[in-house]
């Protein structure tokens, strides 16, 4: 049985002088039109209170979001201070955004939020008051008590799924750090989230050479034919539906996303590009191998145009909603 999954999604207000609290009310907004499941934001409620057309209301725990969410944005108040002036970041915002994401991905734990949505945080503010992560991604794992490196980053939209093998690392490092072990965690990994999140059995994998045309038969490189090859063919033995490595430039168009569910990409901007270039207003950031479900939209803070009403919600609406299919998918298969 899944923990919590018929509670309410716990919201991380994100940094408070981004666009967070805008998208986050403007999605509360289209509640009914998008069907959005009952949640609440875990931050400091003044950050709410002067939303356009958004009534917030505080709580004391999270069993009353659902009761007042059709009226009301349901707050957690963890935190308090002045209202944050957007577009100027401080200090003391990133406090805000750390301890909310913190209390939310506790109370996603403990079963008393069926999924955590993440609201997008400054990561030079955060190593200021002393976040040790890369990002939210890994704050989230190693809270969960799964290692940073079993914790996969998936960014998906309506028509494309793409897992990064590696991610933020200088691309000259990328060769030496896509190992055989790498590759078949990742894929395991895939496979086991298209399956629980998303109910996709005998899910298709594809697999992006590393070098251009996938190397070519080793005349533009070997690292297919020496180390992705051999991790693909013990995969296949195991019964994945997997492809061989395929040249990159020719992934993602119309048919050739038609032909499978998920693909893997070796290195960070392989993956990113397509996915952003198909999905930049409604992508979704979901991190795979969590005990829990977590998403977050695929996009920064928008330090720039944040606090002129121009955010656009699509990508949280789209984190929400995603959640909530994998709440649902999980329950299913859980049971």
């Amino acid at each position: 049985m899944v923990q919590g999954a018929d509670k309410p999604f716990a919201i991380s207000c994100g940094d408070p002088a981004g666009v967070g609290p805008e998208i986050i009310g403007k999605s509360w907004k289209q509640r009914e039109t998008q069907a959005l499941r009952p949640f609440f934001v875990a931050g400091n409620i003044a950050d709410f209170e002067n939303l356009d057309g958004v009534q917030a209301q505080k709580i004391e725990v999270p069993a009353e979001a659902a009761d007042i969410f059709g009226t009301a944005l349901p707050v957690f108040h963890i935190h308090d201070a002045d209202a944050a002036i957007p577009g100027e970041p401080t200090l003391e915002g990133a406090q805000c955004a750390l301890h909310a994401l913190e209390v939310a991905c506790g109370l996603a734990r403990s079963g008393d939020a069926g999924a955590v949505v993440t609201a997008p945080v400054s990561k030079s503010q955060l190593y200021q008051i002393g976040f040790r992560y890369p990002g939210q991604t890994e704050f989230v794992s190693e809270h969960c008590g799964i290692s940073r490196e079993n914790a996969v980053m998936m960014l998906a939209g309506p028509s494309l799924r793409v897992i990064p093998m590696t991610t933020h690392i200088a691309f000259k490092e990328v060769p030496g750090q896509l190992t055989h072990q790498l590759i078949v965690a990742r894929a395991k990994a895939a496979e086991k989230a298209m399956t629980r999140n998303f109910g996709i059995d005998n899910p298709r994998i594809a697999v992006a050479g590393l070098n251009p045309h996938a190397g070519e038969n080793g005349n533009l490189g070997d690292e297919e034919r020496t180390i992705m090859q051999p991790a693909i063919d013990e995969l296949r033995a195991d019964g994945m539906d997997i492809t061989d490595p395929l040249p990159a430039d020719t992934m993602f168009h119309e048919q050739a996303r038609a032909r499978y569910d998920v693909a893997l990409c070796p290195y960070h901007d392989q993956a990113l590009v397509p996915m952003k270039t198909l999905h930049f207003f409604d992508g979704v950031n979901m991190t795979l191998g969590l005990p829990i479900v977590r998403t977050s939209p695929d996009h920064g803070t928008a330090f720039n145009i944040a606090g002129q009403g121009v955010a656009d919600p699509r990508s949280m609406i789209a984190a929400i909603q995603m959640a909530a299919v994998a709440v649902a998918n999980r329950k299913l298969h859980d049971n």
